[in-house]
Order: structure tokens, then sequence, then C-alpha cells
């Protein structure tokens, strides 16, 4: 059986990114349902971009990493600086309005103002 370092090599070649290089790596440290679930997203993901046949946006997955892995932040306007894969999350939940909390209502208006949401994306 191919450990996930060895997947990504063989998918990626060359082209290989050092962070899915990494990603590899924390799979092979704990497992790969361990590495997803940190991430909020599924195993099946991870096999996905490991694999090079990750059909959706690379990028937020790489955003989505190096909050959870690699201490990646960014300065939020309504929380000051926050772990680049919370602001992925709440820029998530930004899409739709839904008024549980004072704190769900004000993340969705400053990120629905905010240059890093995009709108679209994992």
């Amino acid at each position: 059986m191919s450990t996930p370092s060895e997947i990504a090599r063989e998918h990626w070649g060359d082209d290989l990114p050092g962070w899915i290089a990494d990603l590899a790596r924390e799979c092979e440290a704990s497992s790969q349902n361990k590495v997803a679930a940190r991430l909020g997203r599924s195993a099946s993901l991870i096999s996905q971009v490991l694999r090079a046949k990750y059909p959706g946006d690379l990028e937020a997955v790489e955003e989505l990493f190096n909050g959870a892995f690699n201490a990646a932040t960014v300065e939020c306007p309504a929380l000051g600086k926050i772990p680049a894969n919370e602001c992925r999350h709440w820029r998530e939940k930004s899409r739709h309005f839904v008024n549980v909390n004072s704190l769900r209502v004000r993340m969705y208006r400053a990120c629905s103002n905010c240059p890093r949401n995009r709108k679209e994306g994992v």
C-alpha cells in the first residue's frame, strides 16, 4: 500500500506544490480522516487533492490547510487577527444570512464587505 506522500508524488510529479507535500506528510503522521476533520472537509476531498483530481478551488483548500497546520493568519475587520481557515469558514457562512446570534450577524456584515470574500470557493 502506498503512503500519501508516494501517492502525491506519483500523481503530481515534478509539479508537486509544497503545501500538498505537507498535506501528505500530515496524513502520514495521523490519518487522512483526522486531517480532513481539522480542515472541516471530507476525506474524499483530501484523496482527490493528493491525486491531483480535485475539481474545486485548490487555493481555497491551500488556505484551509495553511490556517489549520501552518498557523497562517489574516487580519479580519471584525475579529482582528484570526487563522486563515477560520476566515474561510466565516466567509462560507456569510453566503446566507442567518440571524441565530449577534456574532453570526456581525460576521455576515463584515464578510459581505470584505475584499477577501469572492463569494465562491470550497
